[in-house]
């Protein structure tokens, strides 16, 4: 049994930084491509970023591009997402998934493994 476990989360103020892990166990996921999602209150689930298994490709929603840096470790089991420049509409739960499909994770389309979530605060 897969599972992905995000840690990192907390309460940062607007313009500061924070680096989110999720950590694989049950498998390796090192032939995964791995992804990380995020919902605030009162809105649907939306891509962040996706990285392919080797990490030699990697794909940000328009809303992170030059701000947040999705990276794995293989050897570690674990991805990463470095989060700079925080802005309070970054508030959410963030969720860490895998597949084996970069297309699906890229797509949010009937991806294989998710984590539980951990919640990032920006505050003004």
């Amino acid at each position: 049994q897969v599972q992905l476990v995000e840690s990192g989360g907390g309460l940062v103020q607007a313009g500061g930084s924070l680096r989110l892990s999720c950590a694989a166990s049950g498998r390796t996921l090192s032939t995964y491509a791995e992804g990380w999602f995020r919902q605030a209150p009162g809105k649907e689930r939306e891509f962040v970023a996706a990285i392919n298994w080797n990490g030699g490709s990697t794909d940000y929603a328009d809303s992170v591009k030059g701000r947040f840096t999705i990276s794995r470790d293989n050897a570690k089991n674990t991805v990463y997402l470095q989060m700079n420049s925080l802005k309070p509409e970054d508030t959410a739960v963030y969720y860490c998934a895998a597949d084996r499909s970069y297309v699906d994770i890229r797509s949010n389309s009937a991806i294989t493994y998710w984590g539980k979530g951990t919640l990032v605060t920006v505050s003004s």
